[in-house]
């Protein structure tokens, strides 16, 4: 079930939200997902509002910059 959320002033189809890949996630990877990966513990997946996965990369600099890359305003969750 999906429902619409809003935040007044503020396009959240525009936002990524930012956060470690869980050990367990990492895991659950296709192996030739990690082959060019140097560290699985320095990954970070970025979702949209609905929790959809957009990519997932590897060390949260370059999730920022994925992010900005794609006009999306990154926002770090915990």
């Amino acid at each position: 079930m999906t429902h619409e959320t809003t935040v007044p002033g503020i396009d959240l189809s525009k936002i990524a939200y930012i956060r470690a890949v869980a050990h367990e996630e990492v895991q659950a990877l296709p192996s030739e997902a990690l082959t060019m990966v140097d560290d699985p513990d320095a990954l970070f997946v970025l979702t949209d509002a609905e929790g959809k996965k957009l990519a997932i990369v590897e060390g949260r600099d370059a999730a920022f910059k994925a992010a900005e890359m794609n006009s999306l305003t990154p926002v770090s969750v915990h």
